[in-house]
């Protein structure tokens, strides 16, 4: 039987040998889980990896990663997935398993073409609305990192994770304690699953956007393109992102259950990574991959949090906008996190009917889209509307700007000097002010001279959720609608989003 092992090694201590060493009745090892905890390296403690290991003697063979067998139903007419992020693809790959294949509708651009349209609004600021940084084949995770950690508890990572392996992600995807794609390599995985799906039987769409659900008699039948083809279904798997807003208004128009949903909003903040990687690594800053952090301050006073959130080390900042008009960032690395910059959303908890009003479950998009709308136009006043708001940590502590230049950025839209607390309601800047203080002093330098804080950083999660019913996964108002993802209030990442397509899937599949 393959016997589970854990033990610590020091960073720098070969594994291989430590494992002949140490335990030489075993032929073989696997790995799976590896974690580094590098807490002491500022005060000069050396870091060490924890592993977990199978190991095996001879004749035996590694356990394999099994699911119990249940009967499945298998739908008439294909499953309609609105939206090709990693809730529609991994919904579609698991009903593709089960061989059901699927029609996927996406608005946006093949992942391998999206980088056009996206170049030229970096560069130039021509944004397209159909096919951008949120909108197109891989979703808003294409351009935000490809992080793949997640807290959802569920076998179903596991299954994803291996996935991803299976698709060509590197094999220490499956057990490391964080794993991370990169943006570039995450566009060359999704491009291959749904090559896959096309091969067995799936039908995409792209450049086509879901005007309407069609319905009938309070169950949703199929799905009006902006071509004017119909399509139909017995299951239509609203998958579309937490971008999508014209779909928001046409549910809420026809009376599909929504509710509000807490939030954040706040900045960006960026640093040199250098900087970072000797705040949390100390002497062992040129020994080890890029440094993370974590930091959270929470406000007794007003029971709200702030918290650093989709960090990424040797990163970039990135314009992420979907409107015309508006300003919206987020940030992403790519697979070498060798940027010479460090990067994080700084965010505020914004509270449903109590940061913005009760009743209309549409208030906390009308929220979002209020600040994005006035950074545009800080931004407009400033320079041509499509460098992103920008002040130093200095400046926004001690509440207006010098007259020195910001510092070099990542950012290929370029910066514009402005007091980016004009774009936020007083609760936000005031939080953030009192966190970058109380962060300081869990890393200090943080909020020195170096560091630069870029607005706003709006879209953390979907401002809604789309109720739907804990067994069946149906929406609580509309039979044959199913939504998916975290565009519909379900998830919040890569992983959890293809762990509730998944979910979805499966459902579907019980009948």
């Amino acid at each position: 039987m393959p016997k589970t092992i854990q033990f610590k090694l020091d960073f720098d201590q070969d594994l291989e040998g430590y494992f002949k060493t140490k335990f030489p009745e075993f032929k073989e090892y696997r790995i799976l889980s590896k974690s580094l905890d590098a807490r002491g390296a500022p005060r000069g403690k050396k870091p060490v990896y924890h592993f977990i290991l199978e190991a095996i003697k001879d004749g035996e063979a590694f356990s394999k990663f099994t699911e119990s067998e249940s009967s499945i139903t298998r739908p008439e007419k294909r499953p309609i997935f609105i939206g090709a992020g990693p809730a529609g693809l991994f919904g579609a790959l698991r009903l593709v398993e089960k061989g059901v294949p699927c029609i996927v509708i996406e608005r946006g651009e093949e992942a391998h073409k999206r980088m056009l349209a996206i170049s030229k609004y970096w560069r130039r600021g021509e944004l397209d609305t159909e096919s951008n940084v949120c909108f197109g084949e891989g979703g808003a995770g294409l351009f935000s990192d490809g992080k793949l950690i997640t807290r959802v508890k569920s076998p179903l990572v596991k299954y994803v994770m291996q996935k991803f392996v299976d698709f060509g992600a590197p094999p220490e995807t499956a057990y490391i304690s964080n794993p991370h794609l990169g943006s570039n390599k995450i566009r060359a995985l999704i491009g291959k699953i749904s090559s896959y799906l096309k091969d067995n039987g799936c039908e995409f769409y792209y450049n086509t956007r879901v005007d309407e659900l069609i319905y009938d008699e309070g169950k949703v039948v199929g799905v009006k393109l902006s071509n004017g083809e119909e399509l139909f279904s017995d299951h239509v798997i609203l998958a579309a992102g937490h971008s999508a807003k014209e779909l928001y208004h046409h549910l809420n128009e026809n009376q599909v259950a929504l509710s509000q949903k807490d939030f954040a909003v706040g900045v960006r903040i960026e640093h040199p990574r250098s900087l970072i990687d000797s705040i949390q690594h100390g002497r062992f800053a040129s020994e080890l991959e890029a440094a993370r952090y974590k930091l959270t301050h929470h406000e007794k006073s007003t029971e709200k949090g702030t918290y650093s959130f989709c960090m990424c080390p040797g990163g970039y900042v990135l314009s992420s906008g979907t409107d015309e008009g508006a300003i919206v960032i987020n940030g992403m690395s790519n697979f070498a996190r060798n940027s010479p910059w460090s990067n994080s959303a700084l965010v505020v908890s914004v509270k449903a009917g109590r940061d913005f009003p009760a009743g209309n479950p549409l208030s906390g998009l009308e929220f979002q889209e209020s600040i994005e709308k006035k950074a545009y136009a800080v931004s407009k006043e400033l320079a041509s509307g499509r460098e992103l708001p920008a002040m130093t940590v200095s400046e926004f502590l001690n509440g207006k700007l010098n007259n020195k230049e910001l510092p070099k950025t990542s950012c290929p839209s370029k910066l514009v000097k402005a007091d980016i607390r004009k774009i936020f309601p007083k609760f936000i800047s005031e939080h953030l002010r009192d966190a970058l203080k109380e962060f300081n002093r869990k890393m200090k330098g943080y909020s020195g001279e170096e560091a630069v804080l870029i607005a706003p950083e709006t879209r953390t999660s979907a401002p809604i959720t789309i109720l739907r019913d804990k067994k069946s996964l149906e929406s609580t108002s509309h039979k044959g609608l199913y939504p998916c993802g975290e565009g519909a209030g379900y998830a919040g990442g890569i992983t959890s989003a293809a762990v509730d397509g998944i979910k979805v899937a499966d459902s579907i599949l019980e009948g």
